[in-house]
């Protein structure tokens, strides 16, 4: 663990020598075992821990990581590793801006109407 944390960006690295919080070890904890059952109709792993780093134990699993709103499938790959769990699920949506009408704004009481 001490060789993998050295080759970690210096952000990762003092999150994880600082230590794993309650959640997250409880994350570690979930994922141990699904790590060993991984063959056998695993299902998802639901977390609403967004600062989880990456780690090599974790590639291959189905993490459900909530957004905020809903909870958002990632699949962990190889490339994935040294990062956070949060950075693979937005947590805002595009604005969609409607067209100006009746009742949107004062200003709208000037726009000729089709």
């Amino acid at each position: 663990m001490d060789e993998f944390i050295r080759i970690l960006p210096s952000r990762q690295r003092r999150s994880l020598t600082r230590g794993l919080t309650v959640d997250q070890r409880t994350l570690m904890a979930l994922i141990r075992t699904a790590g060993r059952t991984k063959g056998k109709d695993s299902k998802p792993i639901r977390t609403h821990c967004r600062d989880m780093v990456i780690l090599p134990e974790m590639v291959g699993l189905m993490v459900l990581v909530h957004s905020g709103k809903e909870f958002t499938s990632v699949e962990i790959k190889p490339d994935m590793i040294g990062h956070y769990l949060g950075e693979f699920v937005i947590t805002n949506k595009k604005v969609q801006h409607g067209t100006p009408g009746i009742g949107a704004s004062r200003s709208s009481m000037y726009v000729p109407l089709k």
